[in-house]
Order: C-alpha cells, then structure tokens, then sequence
C-alpha cells in the first residue's frame, strides 16, 4: 500500500464512496412524468417516482394522512398520500404546483397514487421521500 494511505483513510474513502451512491432525503430527482406513465401502464407498484403536477383540489387530511389530488402534465391524475404524523401538511391548495417524490402504489380501479413522501423510513417505507411547494420540502 501506498505511503499516506492507511487502511483507516481508504475505508474512510470507500465509506464516502457508497454513501455518495445511495439516495438520502437530499438528494432531489427531478420529475419523470413519462417514466411514472410507464410505471403504471405496467403495474410496477413499489416502483420510486418523482412527478410534477397541479393539485386539483386543495389538500384533505384523512386521520393520519393529507391526500393531495395531483395532475401530471402526461394526464395521470395520483393520490398523494402524506404522513402528516412524520412530516409536516403541505401548505398548497388547488392550482399550485407541486414535485412529489415517494413510492407508486397502484389500487384496484386502477387508482394511481403516492406513498412514502417522508423521510423517516421503515420496513414499509425503505426510501425517503419529499414534497416540494414554493421552495421548499415537506419530509
């Protein structure tokens, strides 16, 4: 092994390397309509998306959850289901725009929609998520 570069240093960097690959509540995709389009089309429940849409109707708190209506620009209209008991309600109302990044989750109906927008994580939830309003997240 090189001078300078011990084992501690190079597991160190090895560490940084991994964290560096892994998706963290700070790391912001951006919006994929299509590929959220896609995902439905095929039944991928489970699958992580980022979209971008319109709310259609201001947000409803539902015991522990805000469901926020959201209309994508490729027409999918998702349920955004938000855990106000691990982050905070979304202060938007029908017409804001809003990214949303969390898990598909996909009822009979077919009803689209939008899960794990916090980021707390769990055994069901393994994946933070957000919700961005006017600059800033709800997580």
């Amino acid at each position: 092994m090189r001078a300078g570069l011990t084992w501690r240093k190079l597991s160190a960097l090895v560490s940084v390397l991994l964290l560096a690959g892994c998706g963290t509540s700070t790391d912001r995709s951006s919006p994929d309509d299509a590929a959220l389009h896609q995902d439905i089309a095929a039944g991928r429940a489970g699958a992580e998306v980022t979209l971008d849409g319109t709310l259609a109707a201001d947000p409803i708190q539902v015991g522990t959850h805000e469901h926020l209506l959201v209309r994508t620009p490729a027409g999918d209209s998702i349920e955004v289901d938000h855990n106000t008991t691990l982050a905070p309600a979304v202060p938007a109302h029908a017409g804001d725009q809003v990214i949303v990044h969390g898990l598909l989750y996909i009822d009979p109906g077919p009803r689209a929609g939008v899960h794990c927008t916090h980021a707390h994580t769990s055994h069901g939830c393994p994946l933070p998520g957000w919700i961005e309003f006017a600059g800033g997240y709800y997580e």
